[in-house]
């Protein structure tokens, strides 16, 4: 079945959704449209979903609409990405998830990092000379940590699911073998991607035509191999993926091609449940992802600095706000590139780092009229003692469960490496190491020992899937992709909600900047005053307006009555979609395509 003018019937469908909730009264205590704000989020009464892709948006509301929970609409939809957003949706990489079941008032983070294959070592990327090798360590079959999606998906759905495994992988199985429409925005991905996929025999099959062509907007591209690997995983579950049909293509290619990962690395690889991160900001309560990632930690610690400010009265973009948050980056930043690492392997005493105590520390020492200098930023001491094509996906149910997933493949199609027979892309996470102290990473990112290669290990990542409470309920879910800049992100859009009181929309649409202690320059989107940018200029920041977007934060909010859904507009492909404005009812694949 071919997508029949999707856009306009997505609108009739939201319309019909949105007359009757109108006709039946329900807009009494909140506004449906909120005439004050510049943009208008997607509403629905009986959940959203937000993601960065259309096609997997609408196989994670159909999932809804047949009665699943908001992780089995979470788990569908990061399968379908895996075909519908190759360059970051995979079952070939890994990430972080965020659970909050509504029964039981708990939020479960789990953690689907890659590993590091048991034959890694500390210096594999260092040349002769001692100088890291980028190509070896981002481009090549060595930059692949073992993956951890299908798993972390999987351990997601059978504990805290509803649905089977199979009914929620079918849908990209299906997408996979019968095709999807191309369309714009991954016509211009592939062909911008063209001299560097076509390196690799099997990501030239997969991507490109038989004649080495890219497709064009609007035809159908077929993924065969991929359906197959998907196949097996839906039929025989995560053992097809880490000890059966395809973990032998995966082992076969390696051993064809001089790659690290083993039959033993793939079945020992396990998924981890780790107790989220929390703070408070203002009369809401934080709750987000713990090492490794250092976005939870950061997070925090730079919400606690920015509380001793009033910026609700110096205002969204003024010069004093932004460097006020600046400074509570650029120390925030110093400290990830010493503190954080994979807790299974290094045992950093990170509560400091997000204690007031610190956080009046560093505020005191922020000058409201005048930057400081990063070399002059030293990362803290306890006195006491990832491409911006990652993707992230929002998912909020009608009983109250919500999931924040962020994965990657790191950089925008990872290595550009696809494991042939099977159609997927490998990750290229190794790189998220530090392959040398003090040398930046793809990223700018620098790094210590406590994120130094070690068999087994988890990287350190930027991946912030974030829950805001209200009153101990579920108000906000955010996150996004963008590498290093994915905290200063989610930094934001919390701020605006919260201190800046806009719309979620309005919020997630917003021009975004970002520093991260090195380099020493504060990167901007377009959209802020040529005033404010002199300001901070004057102030002794090093400005940079190159014109590059930041993220894509696929946003949820629930103001009580209403699922409120932000679809970034950052992404041409994105959509926020509840089941009520889905086109059909009769199954996932059928409203997907």
């Amino acid at each position: 079945m071919g997508r029949d003018q999707p856009s306009a019937k997505r609108a009739l469908g939201m319309l019909s959704a949105m007359l009757l909730l109108i006709s039946s009264g329900a807009s009494s205590a909140q506004n449906i449209i909120d005439y004050a704000a510049r943009h208008h989020a997607s509403v629905d009464t009986q959940g959203m979903v937000a993601v960065q892709n259309a096609i997997a948006a609408e196989v994670g509301a159909a999932v809804l609409a047949e009665g699943g929970n908001a992780v089995d609409a979470a788990v569908a939809v990061g399968m379908a990405l895996s075909v519908t957003l190759p360059r970051a949706g995979n079952i070939g990489g890994g990430g972080f998830m965020l659970v909050y079941l509504a029964e039981r008032d708990e939020t479960i983070a789990i953690d689907y990092r890659e590993k590091a294959p048991a034959a890694a070592t500390r210096d594999m990327y260092l040349d002769a000379d001692g100088n890291v090798d980028n190509a070896k360590a981002r481009f090549s079959v060595l930059s692949a940590g073992v993956p951890g999606t299908v798993a972390g998906l999987h351990h997601a759905l059978s504990r805290y699911g509803t649905k089977s495994w199979k009914d929620v992988v079918m849908p990209a199985v299906e997408l996979a073998r019968d095709g999807i429409i191309v369309s714009a925005d991954l016509a211009s991905a592939l062909a911008g991607r063209r001299q560097r996929l076509g390196r690799d025999a099997a990501s030239l099959a997969k991507f490109y035509k038989p004649d080495g062509s890219a497709y064009r907007a609007g035809e159908r591209w077929r993924q065969p191999e991929l359906a197959w690997a998907l196949e097996q995983i839906a039929n025989d579950g995560p053992e097809a993926f880490y000890q059966g049909a395809v973990a032998d293509r995966i082992v076969s290619f390696m051993q064809a091609s001089g790659g690290l990962i083993t039959k033993a690395d793939l079945a020992g690889y396990t998924v981890a449940e780790r107790e989220p991160v929390r703070g408070e900001y203002r009369e809401f309560d934080i709750v987000t992802m713990p090492p490794p990632s250092s976005g939870g930690v950061l997070l925090v610690q730079m919400l606690n600095v920015l509380e001793q400010f009033n910026l609700r009265d110096s205002g969204f973009g003024s010069a004093r706000t932004i460097h006020v948050m600046t400074e509570a980056m650029r120390t925030a930043y110093a400290d990830r590139s010493q503190h954080l690492g994979d807790p299974d392997y290094y045992e950093p005493d990170y509560g400091w780092l997000m204690s007031p105590a610190y956080a009046r520390e560093i505020a005191e020492q922020i000058d409201v009229d005048q930057a400081r200098r990063s070399e002059d930023v030293a990362p803290g001491v306890n006195q006491g003692y990832e491409s911006p094509d990652t993707t992230h996906y929002s998912v909020m149910d009608a009983t109250g469960n919500v999931v924040a997933n962020t994965y990657t493949l790191n950089f925008s199609y990872g290595s550009g490496i696809t494991v042939p027979g099977a159609g997927f892309l490998l990750n290229n996470e190794m790189d998220d190491f530090s392959a040398k102290p003090g040398t930046p990473n793809g990223y700018g990112l620098l790094g210590d020992e406590a994120n130094a290669i070690e068999p087994g290990k988890r990287p350190l990542s930027s991946m912030t899937p974030t829950i805001v409470f209200r009153n101990g309920e579920p108000f906000l879910v955010t996150g996004s992709p963008g590498g290093s800049r994915i905290i200063t992100t989610v930094l934001q859009i919390v701020l605006n909600v919260i201190e800046h009181q806009m719309s979620v929309l309005d919020a997630v649409d917003a021009p975004r900047f970002h520093h991260q202690w090195e380099p020493d320059a504060v990167f901007f989107e377009a959209g802020f005053s040529p005033d404010t940018l002199a300001l901070l200029e004057s102030m002794g920041h090093e400005v940079d307006t190159r014109r590059r977007t930041m993220g894509s934060a696929q946003s949820i909010l629930f103001d009580g009555k209403y699922f409120r859904g932000a679809a970034d507009p950052r992404r041409p492909d994105a959509l926020a979609v509840g089941p009520q404005g889905l086109d059909c009812r009769t199954s996932s694949v059928a409203c997907s395509y």
